[in-house]
Formats: structure tokens, sequence, C-alpha cells
């Protein structure tokens, strides 16, 4: 099952909470050397995924397989190749900046004085080396989420996974957090990592997939997904007289509506500008590249989930 360079394999992979199915009948592989991204709107299924591959939470049903281990039946052996940044602070508050490293380190076996070198190095990689001696409390949420990455690393791990990586953060915080995960990328760590942010799995991932309700709806390389489902442009109208819906559908455009605004997606956004222009007066229509928002937004719908 699965070849060599895969990291992860997964095959009718299900989750169930009672009678609500959170993960349903999902299949994906994750080559090494690659950053994956799993994106969806909240409740469709990317925590409970991540938390079966690092074996926190059994699956009901289906095949999971990481480094070609059973997740069920070799959980050690998984555990102690991967490093988990979960979405959450867990920091000992009462430990300092590299205490919190070296008696993490511990639970990997490292010996006191490669704990100590290891996290002084992953500390300088993180931009904390300067900060090692404060506590927990003293940091920013931005060098809070740098701590964590620093000790998902204390093991050198073959996958990394980054559970929404840089919720909460400044754009200044983030793009610090894209350096290094780029860093980690080149230096062939195989990463997996869930975003509500577009742009960060834009940028950072080679291929992803997005999720709902606890299915796939679409896997592969982001740019060639929005390229095949949204096409290469965006024509955005505010303010639309009823008459541009109607002679939208009635031209076999692709369109979508929010609230006030009409989204035409197409190869030609100059062309189907100046053909409202010249017919449909509005407040304002612009011209602009698709984007991996405009897929997921159309893949998943624009209304809010709890």
């Amino acid at each position: 099952m699965g070849g060599p360079s895969q990291v992860i394999e997964a095959r009718e992979l299900r989750k169930r909470y009672g009678d609500f199915t959170a993960v349903d009948g999902i299949d994906f592989a994750i080559q090494a050397g690659e950053c994956f991204g799993v994106l969806g709107p909240n409740g469709a299924g990317k925590t409970t995924t991540v938390k079966m591959i690092h074996c926190a939470s059994p699956l009901t049903s289906g095949t999971l397989r990481v480094f070609g281990l059973d997740v069920g039946r070799e959980p050690r052996r998984i555990k102690a190749r991967i490093g988990v940044c979960s979405q959450e602070d867990n920091l000992d508050p009462d430990f300092s900046v590299l205490k919190n490293l070296t008696v993490f380190a511990r639970y990997f076996g490292l010996p006191a004085p490669g704990a100590l070198e290891r996290a002084r190095e992953l500390l300088e990689f993180m931009g904390l080396w300067e900060r090692r001696d404060d506590r927990i409390r003293d940091l920013s949420g931005g060098l809070k989420r740098r701590l964590v990455i620093a000790r998902a690393l204390i093991n050198d791990p073959d996958l990394l996974i980054l559970d929404e990586p840089t919720t909460g953060l400044d754009p200044q915080s983030r793009h610090q957090v894209w350096d290094r995960v780029r860093t980690l990328r080149r230096q062939g760590k195989t990463i997996l990592l869930t975003t509500h942010y577009m742009d960060e799995a834009q940028t950072l991932c080679d291929r992803l997939v997005i999720m709902d309700r606890g299915r796939i709806l679409v896997e592969g390389p982001p740019a060639e997904l929005v390229r095949s489902r949204v096409g290469r442009e965006v024509v955005e109208v505010w303010g639309y007289p009823p008459a541009l819906l109607d002679h939208a559908r009635l031209s076999g455009w692709n369109v979508e509506i929010d609230a006030d605004r009409l989204f035409v997606y197409t190869e030609s956004g100059e062309d189907i500008l100046q053909a409202i222009a010249h017919r449909f007066p509005s407040e304002r229509c612009t011209v602009r590249m698709a984007g991996l928002e405009d897929l997921f937004l159309k893949l998943t719908g624009r209304e809010l989930r709890e």
C-alpha cells in the first residue's frame, strides 16, 4: 500500500462520534518533502483528520498509514517521528522559554546536554534565543506561536503538523512564521498544514485539499485548482440591477451572488467589464485575479458556520 515516498496514505478514512460523521470516507496521500494543506470551514473535519494522523484519536473505519505504519497498531513508532504544533498555545507557564523545550525533549529520550544544544539551535532558528529566560506570560502571541513550532521540532521530526499555526497573529508575525516554514520545506521536511487563511495556503502549500462536511471536495496544487475551477479573473459588481443577473445567466456566465455583490468568474475580465459598464449601471465594478479564496467560497458557500 503506497510507495516509499508516501509519508501519509488514507483510504476510506472515517470518524464517527455517535450518529455524527466528522470524516466521511476520504482518500488522500502526502508525499515526502511536500507541504500539504487541509482547508475547510468550521466543522469540515480538518482537525479530526489531523488528530487521527498523529494518533490522538482512533479512526472508526478505513485505513490510515503514516511512514507505512498503521496508526492503530504502531502509534508509538509514528509519534516518535512526528512534531505537532497544535492550535492551542499549550506551553507551560511556570517554565522559561528555554525550559519549555528542554523539558519537552525528555519525552523523546534526549539526554540533557543534547536537549540543551537542540533547544538552543531551535530558539536561534525561530529568533527566540534572546528571550530564552523569559516566562511564557511575557511573550506576545507571535512569540508564543514560534515557540510552539520550535517545540514541535525538538525531536527533529520527519513530519511536521501545523494546525492553524498563525491564527490570531498580526501580519508581521504571520510572515515570520511563513519564512520559517519555507526554510523547513527547503530542508526537506514534510509539512501538513491546516489553516483558515487562503493566502497562507496559496503561499506555502504544494498541494491541498478543501474539505466540507467530512468530505474532500477538491485536491491539487492551489494555482491549478483556481484556474480549472474558477478561472483566471473575477469581475465584482456592487449594487447591480436585477436585469444584470438575468443577462449573466442567459449569457452563460459563471456567476455567484452575495448580498449586494455579483461575481463573474471568467478568462476575460475586461470583456465582461465592458459589457456590464455599457448596459447595466452599478455602484462599482472591478476586475481582479482569481485566488484561492474565490475557489473556497465557491465550493463551501458564503454563509457563516458555527
